[in-house]
């Protein structure tokens, strides 16, 4: 689930990392990093349509930088704008862990698709 509550143009998901999480050196797997981040940002995007973030928008782009393994625990994504038009748009994204820890951080690209 993804959370726009805050009000500040900002979305964030959340994961309780599990054993089924971990990649084969015991840390949350990056693909799953990375998913949480386009959710995050992909949905920051979406605001720039409406409150509600029900405008579309699909990946056009996205670079991931891992910098710190997720063990067991709560870790965090946040996405937000960055910049753009109206049709292409430019997020950032970071993953922290319970302590605060940043465990990566991504920008991508999104385009709005036409209802």
């Amino acid at each position: 689930m993804v959370d726009i509550t805050a009000g500040d143009g900002t979305a964030r998901c959340h994961l309780d990392i599990g054993p089924q999480h971990s990649n084969r050196h015991g840390g949350l797997h990056g693909g799953i990093i990375s998913c949480m981040l386009d959710n995050a940002m992909g949905f920051a995007a979406s605001l720039t349509g409406e409150a509600a973030g029900e405008t579309r928008f699909m990946t056009i782009s996205m670079t991931t930088q891992y910098l710190a393994p997720a063990r067991p625990g709560r870790v965090t994504a946040k996405g937000e704008i960055s910049g753009g038009g109206r049709s292409l748009v430019f997020a950032e994204g970071v993953v922290t862990d319970q302590n605060g820890t940043v465990v990566a951080t991504s920008t991508g690209v999104y385009k709005r698709v036409k209802p």
